[in-house]
């Protein structure tokens, strides 16, 4: 697992539990420390692993730039150097023709940045403020989300000249006779958390405006599911996650101290995780192990672990209710600013903010 903390460092975990016990503590394998000559200055904001495998990783920091990695080396093989803050990043889990990055800056335009060349490729331009979170679609490798200050969402084809396939509107297209809002926005407020579900299908996206809204991906259409108010008062990327291969797909989202866990097609509020001491800065979920991973300001990894499902007696009709695990440890080294899923907890001086986490082939027993 990748690690990024407010303090610039990096942090790979090896999560396999060689103890067997029910508690046990994750240690770091190894660092990209302060003393480092390629370390970040200031908060790694986004960490993401090259998606075909291990051997290259990036992190983007509010020291305005983009660094690969070399993960056997732990150098940095390239850097993009940026004008302004460096909100988000994103390399697509699918894409077979091209090794392009999404880039979200406090610029409006949108940087897309190539690894084969180690240049910038173009930028797309249509926002009119800070660009805080950005996606490729899972389902097609040309297809990019992004989220921006100004309270909109974009779908770009990055083959296409102008860019832009639609802007979402909440409304859709239907206005307002009740408020002010301007025509096509996502949000009332800034747009700061992109996450695609595993099919590619759908689109959820949330805003400073205390909601959350599900999207089809392919009309642009706001499927106006109700999640209620979803408390978000980042100024910057909210990292929240979808699970995969679970009966439901369920939203992992990070509110205060805690995690709302919501039913993305329904809105239903599931539970609350509670286990951190302070704001939750990001999740990512592996569906390998069905796990769920937490980074707080509290300088704590936690990994949260769903209970097996019991068998159901024939004669008994209602289902038992599913456990859920509490939170064990792992050790880390700057406050948590990203990562995913499970049942252990980490430490650290500093807090995340930002992981990853790669993914293996799935158990199938696994399930809520």
């Amino acid at each position: 697992m990748l690690s990024g903390g407010s303090d610039g460092v990096i942090v790979l975990y090896d999560l396999e539990n060689l103890t067997r016990g029910a508690s046990y503590t994750c240690k770091a394998l190894c660092s990209v420390g302060r003393g480092h000559p390629d370390v970040h200055k200031f908060s790694v904001e986004t960490v993401q692993w090259y998606p075909h495998d291990t051997g290259m990783f990036t992190s983007s920091s509010f020291d305005k730039t983009l660094k690969i990695w070399d993960t056997n080396t732990l150098k940095s093989a390239d850097a993009f150097h940026f004008k302004g803050t460096v909100y988000s990043h994103h390399m697509s889990p699918v894409a077979t023709n091209h090794c392009l990055v999404a880039v979200g800056t406090k610029s409006p335009k949108v940087q897309l940045c190539d690894l084969k060349s180690g240049s910038f490729s173009h930028i797309l331009q249509g926002h009119r403020q800070e660009v805080l979170a950005v996606a490729w679609s899972p389902r097609h490798e040309y297809v990019l989300a992004t989220g921006s200050a100004d309270g909109r969402v974009k779908l770009w084809d990055v083959r296409r000249a102008s860019g832009c396939l639609t802007t979402l509107d909440q409304h859709n297209g239907e206005k307002s006779k009740a408020s002010s809002e301007a025509a096509n926005s996502a949000h009332t407020g800034r747009v700061n958390g992109l996450c695609y579900t595993n099919d590619g299908l759908h689109l959820l996206t949330t805003g400073t405006d205390d909601r959350m809204r599900l999207w089809n991906s392919f009309t642009g259409e706001n499927t106006l599911v109700n999640y209620g108010k979803v408390c978000n008062e980042s100024r910057k990327g909210l990292k929240f996650t979808i699970s995969c291969g679970c009966d439901l797909e369920f939203a992992f989202v990070p509110y205060g101290s805690t995690i709302a866990v919501y039913t993305v097609f329904t809105g239903e509020l599931i539970t609350m995780l509670r286990g951190h001491y302070t704001a939750v800065n990001c999740c990512v979920f592996q569906p390998s192990f069905q796990e769920l991973y937490s980074g707080s300001r509290d300088c704590n990894i936690l990994a949260w672990i769903p209970a097996l499902r019991e068998p159901i007696p024939d004669d008994v009709s209602e289902k038992k209710p599913v456990q859920r695990s509490r939170v064990y440890s792992v050790q880390n080294s700057g406050v948590s600013t990203g990562i995913s899923w499970t049942g252990i907890q980490g430490s650290a001086p500093i807090p995340v903010t930002a992981f990853w986490v790669y993914e293996y082939v799935q158990d199938e027993n696994m399930a809520y």
